[in-house]
């Protein structure tokens, strides 16, 4: 997702089997914003010193599952920055998937893009971007 000259970050998490809720071992989109919040949290660390302050979401899509025993990637990049708020991409990616109750997994050949959204952060008038 990220181009030459955009910031943006990467967290990988296996997803606990305990995190399923929902038949078919299924977790629930709450999960993967909760996730997205972390990268937002870094993002503005590695931005503009701080940890920002995650105003909402603009747009949310589940495109795919996530399942318990799942390997995820969650993206984050910045597409804009005004004085205060910093506009942010999402993606959740699962690079594995979790096969059965047994343990097994398989590498995904491709990822799997299973959410997207677009949310703003805030950064604290005294702690925007130095330099």
């Amino acid at each position: 997702m990220s181009g030459p000259g955009e910031v943006g970050v990467v967290h990988r998490r296996y997803v606990p089997h305990a995190e399923a809720h929902y038949g078919g071992n299924l977790v629930d989109g709450a999960f993967g914003l909760a996730l997205f919040g972390d990268a937002a949290t870094h993002l503005s660390i590695v931005h503009d010193g701080h940890e920002g302050l995650f105003a909402g979401y603009s747009s949310v899509e589940f495109l795919a599952p996530v399942r318990g025993g799942d390997v995820v990637e969650v993206e984050a990049r910045l597409t804009g920055a005004g004085a205060r708020s910093r506009s942010v991409a999402f993606e959740l990616r699962v690079l594995c998937r979790a096969e059965g109750p047994d343990g097994c997994s398989t590498v995904l050949g491709e990822p799997l893009l299973a959410t997207r959204a677009r949310g703003t952060v805030v950064v604290p008038r005294d702690y925007r971007k130095r330099g």
